[in-house]
Parts: C-alpha cells; structure tokens; sequence
C-alpha cells in the first residue's frame, strides 16, 4: 500500500463570499456552497478534478487544521490542461492579475522530469495561485 494522491487541502478565508466569486470566476466549482448559506454545512470546498479546497470560512474554529492557518498561508499549484496563452486569456477574462509567468519551472510528473512552465496570481485572500502547463 502507498500514498497515491491527494484527496484535498484545507485553507482559511477572511471573506467567504469574496472567495466563492473569485473561484467561480476561474471555473471552479463550488460543493456545498447552498449547505453553507442555509447553515447546514460549517465549510465549503472548491472541486479540482478529484481533489478539492476545503475553505474554513471567516470567524469558524476547527481543531484539526494547522495552529497557525491563517488567510492567506496556501500555496496552490493547479495543472492547466491547454496552451499558456490559453490560461493567460483565462485569468485575463476573470479580472486576475498575472504576477509572474508563464516561465519555465520543475513540476511532479515523471518525476519533474517533464518540461512545463508556470503562470502566477494571488486570490483575493493573497494565496499564491500556480498554473502548471506541462509541454
């Protein structure tokens, strides 16, 4: 038996609402975000493929998160499946700044074997946002 992936992360927000529209703008859905509003559910998370975000929301305690979780403590590196300019147009059309990219960088596949390059941008909580675009 090993460690195969990752089922998902968990991060803290300082404005829920804020960071729902910010993901949603990008594309991402949002699971449990009606169960949520209705108070049914104490977080939401964001879906990636077959990982997800948990997002603890504004003012929520949790016991089993990192002592010192705090918005804006994640990084975050997504894989695009297109050509660069086609996720540069993406975060173009969302309103997101670019803050670095697309450049050459070592991703996971194969080992970091693979060659790829990278896009970068914050979401509103000042979380490092990666897009990895492998060749």
């Amino acid at each position: 038996m090993a460690t195969v992936s990752i089922d998902h992360i968990a991060m803290p927000t300082a404005n829920a609402e804020r960071l729902i529209q910010f993901y949603k703008r990008l594309g991402f859905k949002i699971n449990d975000e009606e169960e949520w509003r209705a108070g049914s559910a104490r977080i939401f998370s964001i879906q990636i493929g077959d990982s997800k975000i948990n997002v603890h929301p504004e003012g929520m305690i949790a016991d089993l998160r990192g002592p010192t979780a705090v918005p804006g403590c994640t990084d975050i590196c997504f894989v695009w499946d297109g050509a660069p300019e086609e996720c540069e147009k993406m975060l173009h059309d969302a309103g997101v700044e670019i803050i670095r990219g697309p450049g050459p960088r070592k991703g996971a596949r194969a080992g970091g074997g693979l060659p790829a390059v990278s896009i970068y941008a914050r979401d509103p909580d000042q979380n490092l946002l990666e897009w990895m675009i492998y060749s």
